[in-house]
């Protein structure tokens, strides 16, 4: 059989499509697992807390189990025992600092901060497979107060809930992916 030069072009390069779509190595950003197979069961206790704000724990540990669980592959519970593995964490610090200011000079936008201390244990291999030590997760929020004042932490808390679950959302996904991404 004799080939043309046009049909050996074509013949060359869809050889050269398939064989670098087949090890190019890519995969869909926020799906793939580096865990291992027999971590199925997640515990995952009530974070600390280190900062006179209440309930903030609650929330971060909510939305980093929910995030572990949207992701279909674990049966997540509030325990550290009876578990394949293990996310514990301890919300170490807040701050809200102004980033923006209006004509008047008063701060219209705020840098919330949450610094948290997060890491990932295989139970059966009894090792830590991740962990960040000081995990600092921020994010900006246009916020409105009375006459344009200056917020505190506590107000933040206490008046934006909206915003900081954003923040614990937000912060849920980055841990959970780095945990199973392995970065």
């Amino acid at each position: 059989m004799h080939l043309t030069r046009r049909e050996l072009l074509r013949a060359a390069s869809a050889l050269a499509a398939g064989v670098g779509s087949g090890a190019c190595g890519y995969a869909l950003a926020g799906r793939g697992s580096f865990l291992p197979a027999y971590i199925k069961t997640l515990g995952i206790p009530m974070f600390g807390n280190t900062t006179p704000y209440q309930t903030i724990e609650q929330v971060f540990t909510q939305k980093v189990r929910e995030e572990f669980q949207s992701r279909g592959a674990y049966t997540v519970v509030p325990a550290d025992t009876g578990v394949d593995g293990i996310v514990r964490g301890v919300i170490e610090g807040i701050s809200l600092q102004p980033v923006s200011l209006t004509d008047a000079q008063l701060a219209s936008r705020y840098r919330f901060t949450v610094t948290v201390k997060v890491k990932f244990e295989d139970v059966k291999a009894q090792k830590t497979l991740w962990e960040n030590p000081s995990l600092s997760f921020s994010d900006e929020y246009e916020l409105a107060t009375p006459g344009g004042a200056t917020l505190d932490v506590s107000a933040f808390i206490g008046n934006e809930r909206a915003a900081y679950d954003r923040v614990a959302t937000d912060f849920a996904r980055s841990v959970v992916s780095a945990i199973l991404e392995a970065f």
